[in-house]
């Protein structure tokens, strides 16, 4: 597990395809791999990979499989990219964000970037399927970072958050441009909630349930804005 709270970057020192695999090579500011041992588990830019072997004080490799290559952005990344980085967390830690698996949900986009005085506006695009589990000020990692969404447009397809000058120091958002690919986890609970409120909804309505999401569509709401009152606010 993983609290959303990056702990620096890497810097990808080499990359090595192989059949079905890529292995990379990352090197991690001073301190980070201190009792890192073979085995143990990294989330890079939000994807929990395995330690396979270490290099020094301050390098390891991961091995990366097809899957993950296909449905994260690991597989666009190239020699000399930065990354963000999180060990696992220890029983007993403060979880500063919230908790994560490290197990990607989808890949989306960056539609605009705003940059306003002491703050750092990014738009993100999402395909319309994964919009049921986005809600204004609820949790969502973008690339292993916990963040809070400050706006949504269901109809559009897109929410917000808003980033201070710390956050910007310690993750890559920064070097990120209009169109980047990021990758998304989304929050367990809200999943869990809105999967169960859908489902009991389908089975009292039954064939009903179209009629009723064309009629929202028409009104420019959906079902996901009712599920939300029943969705717990963030902790």
């Amino acid at each position: 597990m993983f609290t959303g709270i990056v702990q620096g970057i890497a810097r990808i020192a080499t990359l090595n395809d192989k059949t079905g695999l890529r292995t990379y090579q990352l090197e991690f500011p001073n301190g980070f791999c201190k009792d890192l041992e073979i085995g143990a588990s990294v989330a890079v830019d939000g994807v929990c990979l395995t330690v396979t072997a270490l290099h020094g004080d301050n390098a390891a490799e991961f091995d990366v499989m097809q899957q993950s290559l296909a449905i994260t952005t690991l597989g666009d990344y190239v020699q000399d990219g930065r990354v963000n980085v999180e060990r696992a967390a220890k029983d007993g830690a403060e979880i500063g964000g919230h908790p994560l698996s490290g197990h990607i949900d989808f890949k989306a986009h960056i539609a605009q970037i705003r940059e306003l005085e002491n703050n750092y506006v990014i738009r993100i695009a999402v395909p319309p399927e994964w919009m049921r589990y986005i809600f204004a000020k609820g949790y969502i990692a973008i690339n292993g970072a916990s963040l809070t969404i400050a706006e949504v447009n269901r109809q559009e397809s897109w929410f917000e958050v808003w980033l201070i000058p710390e956050t910007l120091r310690m993750t890559v958002f920064a070097e990120k441009t209009t169109g980047a690919s990021l990758n998304i986890e989304i929050e367990r609970t809200t999943q869990v909630v809105v999967d169960t409120v859908r489902n009991m909804l389908t089975e009292t309505l039954g064939p009903l349930m179209p009629a009723l999401e064309s009629l929202l569509a028409q009104q420019g709401e959906d079902l996901g804005q009712i599920v939300q009152t029943q969705v717990p606010p963030p902790k």
